[in-house]
């Protein structure tokens, strides 16, 4: 009888250690072997300069590449100093290195044979790069080469010998030989000069949310700013782009570390309306801010653009889960007798998820709300006296954001940015009133109120807006056998046999993280739910870790060791994802 021998785990294999004269002897011995056997190299490989570690090999060629990482000390290779000291330059330093490596993989790789993260405009903390003053990190996938499921050793060696380590250098290599031509001076002088900037840009950035807290300003839009992108589905900046410019009114002054004297237009709490005629660039200013709460890079033309940190867009979004929401402030009093203060359906219509969202929104302690009037809900929104004739309150159970959004600000101290073409009910509730005319911004308050004036309606605001009482979370009864952790872009996650649509979160900005919240989220109901945890001390206590061991800190719940492709997410994020988990479940 045929003997049954199970293939050997990557957990079985013994790590090794060596130098790189010895990994490449070894692809080379392993020439023509069956490809389990590349897992025999498992360990750590030190380069001198550097030292590459293979943390796991692909169990066949068709598998997800193998996983790598680079540690280094930075000192040792010339890092410049100044870039190590604080926190905030060791996170611009990482974005920039990754970025760097990104670029040096198409310089000296064949296209699919290294790979690392792709990087977008926002300037993002990420497990793909971690820098100390002591030590750098670099995290990256290398595809095994194979004839059929026979390794080419050989090819492997030349990958080791030569693109990798080619890679690293140029990436992580800031010394300047005595002897090097004038050129390759240059152009490392160059490279250097290219990260003091990206650092540069970033400690500005966050100096500038320094002055939102400080001045109390919830958005600030510096002069001389391109808001316009390339497309509708680019992030890249629109050549000539009309630049930003203040209007009087608005414009304050602000001191940056590295720009120093900065002038632009400072929004303070309260109800600010944007309005304009079609494609004039309304729209355009909303989403400079919904993506001020990021720091962007350098050449961007939003890099002294910044919203407060918890700014939520908030949308419809027909067909989402909602799970014990008290909508009660906009909805109430269904056909049915549904209970609006703990709502819950499998299937929200525009309005009802609008609703939930603003209220979500507050739960998690977002201080402003931004609104579009093309993605939200038209009968969430408003409803005009003619409307309100015909169809009197006793019969409408929608009570529309213009009579909650005076008390929201006032009362709840949320403070709503909106885009309002269409209806001139909002100018009664304004406190500052923006018109776009041609991508120019100007400030039209007092012309706005002379009309309201003029033409006055009848107010029916509502006096108050409730508290919302945070929800308790319940743990998930049941794990999966087997389970599922998926992410696809930045719209959609899969936990075992359900999704989450993220598409309507529209401030997830990159597929890392899509992926950390993932996570975050798996972690939460799996975890930390008890019974007792209240869903905003839950979010609190991801951060906590987060902020105490990095992202790292996620695979305490049950990711694989040195993940690579995360980037620090909102907890506001995390949030909306929770609140669109079909099996989230409540106390």
């Amino acid at each position: 009888m045929r003997q049954y021998h199970p293939q050997k785990r990557q957990e079985d294999f013994i790590r090794r250690s060596g130098d790189d004269g010895e990994l490449i002897e070894s692809l080379h011995h392993l020439d023509g072997r069956s490809y389990g056997s590349y897992k025999s190299l498992l360990g750590s490989w030190n380069y001198g300069s550097f030292t590459i570690e293979i943390d796991r090999i692909q169990a066949d060629p068709y598998a997800p590449p193998s996983s790598l990482r680079v540690v280094a000390d930075p000192r040792s290779l010339g890092f410049p100093a100044e870039c190590l000291e604080t926190e905030e330059r060791q996170i611009a330093t990482a974005d920039f290195l990754v970025r760097a490596f990104e670029k040096n993989i198409k310089r000296f790789s064949r296209p699919g044979v290294v790979q690392i993260v792709r990087t977008g405009q926002e300037i993002l903390e990420r497990s793909a790069c971690t820098v100390r003053p002591t030590s750098v990190e670099l995290r990256f996938q290398v595809q095994f080469p194979a004839r059929g499921r026979t390794i080419m050793g050989h090819q492997a060696a030349q990958i080791f010998d030569r693109d990798v380590p080619d890679i690293v250098l140029e990436t992580l290599d800031f010394r300047t030989p005595s002897d090097a031509p004038a050129d390759v001076a240059e152009a490392l002088a160059s490279y250097i000069a290219a990260l003091r900037a990206h650092v540069h840009t970033y400690e500005d950035y966050c100096a500038l949310q320094g002055e939102l807290t400080r001045n109390n300003w919830i958005a600030f839009i510096a002069d001389g700013a391109i808001l316009a992108r390339h497309s509708g589905v680019s992030q890249y900046p629109m050549d000539g782009a009309v630049p930003f410019e203040s209007p009087d009114t608005l414009r304050e002054h602000v001191t940056l570390p590295h720009a120093g004297d900065v002038s632009g237009m400072a929004l303070r709490p309260g109800i600010t309306v944007i309005v304009g005629g079609g494609y004039h660039g309304k729209s355009t200013l909303l989403s400079a801010v919904q993506r001020g709460v990021y720091a962007h890079v350098p050449g961007d033309g939003r890099e002294l653009v910044a919203a407060t940190p918890n700014a939520v867009k908030v949308r419809a979004a027909d067909g989402r889960a909602v799970t014990g929401v008290n909508v009660s402030p906009f909805i109430t009093h269904l056909p049915g007798g549904a209970d609006t203060t703990r709502f819950s359906t499998e299937n929200a219509s525009g309005s009802t998820s609008q609703a939930a969202a603003i209220v979500e929104a507050v739960e998690l302690g977002s201080p402003l709300l931004l609104i579009d009037e093309d993605t939200s809900a038209t009968n969430l929104l408003i409803r005009d006296s003619r409307m309100r004739e015909l169809v009197h309150a006793e019969k409408e159970p929608i009570t529309p954001l213009v009579d909650r959004i005076d008390a929201l600000a006032k009362k709840r101290g949320v403070s709503t940015i909106m885009v309002m073409g269409g209806s001139g009910d909002y100018l009664d509730v304004a406190d500052l009133v923006l018109m776009m005319d041609n991508y120019r911004c100007l400030d039209v308050t007092e012309r706005a109120r002379s009309v309201v004036a003029d033409q006055p309606r009848e107010r029916t605001d509502a006096p108050d807006f409730p508290a919302p009482v945070p929800r308790v979370l319940a743990r998930t009864t049941k794990r999966a056998d087997k389970p599922k952790t998926k992410v696809s872009g930045t719209d959609r996650i899969q936990l075992d046999k359900q999704s989450i649509d993220l598409l309507d979160v529209e401030q997830i900005v990159d597929a890392g993280q899509t992926e950390s919240i993932a996570w975050a989220v798996r972690g939460i109901v799996e975890h930390i739910a008890d019974g007792a945890v209240t869903l905003p001390d839950a979010l609190a206590q991801v951060e906590a870790r987060i902020d105490a061991e990095g992202l790292d800190a996620l695979r305490s719940f049950g990711m694989r060791e040195h993940p690579a492709f995360l980037a620090r997410p909102r907890m506001v994020d995390v949030g909306a994802a929770l609140n669109r988990y079909r099996r989230l479940a409540l106390a």
